[in-house]
C-alpha cells in the first residue's frame, strides 16, 4: 500500500490517499494542540503511542463487534483505515461530570452521572464545536434520522465496552468523543480513541492521565499516556 497524497493536515493527524481508493493512510503526529490550536506542543513518542493505543482500543471495539474504519498498524506512526466519508459531527459521552459540563451547568465536579449523558456537537473550529441536537442535524443535513439513533446506540455501545476495559486496569473513563463516517452505505466508527480525545482518572487517586495535563499544565503528558497503555497491555513500540 503506497502514498499518494496528502489529504488533510488536522491538530495531531496528517491524512494521505493510497493506491487503493477505498484506504487511507492515518499518521500520528506528536503534535499535541489545546483551547482550539491556541496552545501547541509537540512530545516525543506521543504519535507512536496514540497509533498503537487507538489501534488497541479499534481491535477490541471491532471483536464486541462495533464497526470500525481501522485495518491495521503500518508502522510505529502510521496505521491503514478505511476511507469514510465523515459526519460533521462529535458524539461525547461524560460518565463523570467536569470540564465544560461543570462550567455549562454549575454542577459539581467529579459528580458521577447516572445515567451517562450524550451530547452532539459540530465539528468546527472557527464555530469552537457549538453544541447541537437531533433537529439541527437533519435541518442542515449532516445525518440521517437512522444515522442519528444508530451513532447513539453505537456510542452507548462504545461506553459499556471500554468503561470495563479502563475499570479493569483501574481507571475511570470519565468523558469522550467519537466521530462517525459513512463506507458503501454503512455507519463506521472513525478518527482515533487516545487520551487526546477521552478523560480517563486513577480509580483511586482520581490522578488525570489524559490531555487535562498539557491542557492545565500539569506536566507528564506523555508519561501518563505510557501509563494508560502499560495499564492496558497495549504493546509499545
Amino acid at each position: 500500500m503506497n502514498k499518494v497524497k496528502e489529504l488533510f493536515t488536522g491538530k495531531a493527524k496528517t491524512i494521505y490517499s493510497t493506491d487503493d481508493q477505498d484506504k487511507l493512510i492515518m499518521l500520528f503526529r506528536n503534535d499535541t494542540s489545546a483551547f482550539d490550536g491556541e496552545k501547541i506542543e509537540q512530545f516525543d513518542r506521543k504519535g507512536m503511542i496514540n497509533n498503537h493505543f487507538t489501534a488497541f482500543i479499534m481491535d477490541k471495539l471491532a471483536a464486541a463487534g462495533v464497526p470500525t474504519h481501522h485495518e491495521k498498524i503500518i508502522n510505529d506512526q502510521e496505521s491503514l483505515v478505511k476511507c469514510l466519508d465523515m459526519l460533521p459531527i462529535e458524539c461525547v459521552v461524560r460518565n463523570i461530570a467536569t470540564g465544560s459540563l461543570v462550567k455549562r451547568l454549575g454542577v459539581e465536579d467529579g459528580l458521577e452521572l447516572n445515567p451517562a449523558t450524550f451530547e452532539f456537537f459540530l465539528k468546527n473550529d472557527e464555530l469552537h464545536d457549538p453544541m447541537i441536537n437531533d433537529y439541527h442535524i437533519i435541518s442542515f443535513n449532516w445525518a440521517t434520522q437512522d444515522e442519528i439513533e444508530k451513532m447513539k446506540a453505537l456510542t452507548f455501545e462504545v461506553n459499556t465496552i471500554l468503561k470495563q476495559l479502563f475499570l479493569d486496569a483501574g481507571m475511570l473513563l470519565v468523558d469522550y468523543k467519537l466521530e462517525f463516517g459513512r463506507f458503501k452505505g454503512e455507519l463506521y466508527l472513525g478518527d482515533e480513541f487516545t487520551p487526546d480525545g477521552c478523560r480517563l482518572w486513577d480509580i483511586d487517586t482520581r490522578k488525570k492521565l489524559d490531555k487535562d495535563r498539557f491542557r492545565q499544565g500539569l506536566g507528564g503528558v506523555v508519561e501518563a499516556y505510557e501509563e494508560v497503555a502499560h495499564r492496558l497491555g497495549v504493546e509499545l513500540g
